[in-house]
């Protein structure tokens, strides 16, 4: 079996060395890239199982990189930057981001976080699609289907209604959302959960009278499928 590729994109030579020893003892082959432009053209050619991106890089800042990466690919990004306001993450997130390490880190914690990122990304590949009245949620493909017509979503959005529509009329809290969907065990801002949420219900108002995604007040969100 080949090993996972994971692909450093840091200005920083000394942590992209020190990320790849660590990567490398753990069995994960290491690509290195030290600019934003680079990173966009090998992304497209070589296909890595995991990016972890720095945001502050010349040429191409990792904002910009994320955003141009998701126009063609949905390969999980871990952002690496010493911004650790919340409008940074929020925006990181929002972007396609799948997970989110500010600087200084501890490079074995980094190490973990690639791999139970790679673990929710392998388990999307082979679980499927879930399907209701005029919905069809397919994790596999990427794809949402909306009375019949494929809606472009952005992976993130599609990644949360494919985990609420799996288990329905389960409420989940902003918290258990961002933990499960986004990997943040201590993220502590909610607003990004509420945006996707938002983005959602705009795509999805009134196409069926069956199902419908429900805020639950004072805890949370639920797909509420309406029982016969």
């Amino acid at each position: 079996m080949a090993r996972p590729n994971i692909m450093v994109v840091d200005d920083e030579k000394n942590i992209c060395e020190l990320l790849r020893l660590y990567l490398e003892k753990e069995d994960f082959d290491v690509t290195i890239c030290n600019n934003g432009s680079d990173a966009i053209s090998l992304i497209r050619q070589n296909q890595p199982s995991l990016v972890l991106l720095d945001i502050m890089m010349p040429v191409i800042d990792g904002w910009e990189v994320c955003r141009q990466v998701r126009e063609f690919s949905n390969v999980p990004i871990i952002m690496l930057t010493a911004k650790g306001e919340t409008f940074d993450k929020v925006m990181g997130l929002d972007l396609g981001a799948d997970d989110y390490i500010v600087k200084p880190f501890d490079t074995k914690e980094v190490v973990a976080r690639v791999k139970a990122v790679l673990r929710r990304s392998s388990t999307a590949d082979t679980e499927g699609e879930v399907r209701y009245d005029k919905l069809t949620v397919n994790i596999v493909k990427y794809e949402l289907c909306v009375d019949g017509k494929v809606i472009d979503t952005p992976p993130k959005e599609l990644e949360l209604l494919y985990h609420l529509a799996k288990n329905p009329n389960r409420v989940y809290t902003r918290d258990q959302l961002l933990d499960e969907v986004w990997g943040f065990e201590y993220f502590g801002d909610s607003r990004t959960v509420d945006v996707h949420v938002k983005r959602l219900r705009e795509k999805l108002e009134g196409v069926s009278d069956q199902w419908s995604l429900k805020t639950v007040w004072g805890v949370g969100y639920k797909f509420e499928v309406k029982t016969p």
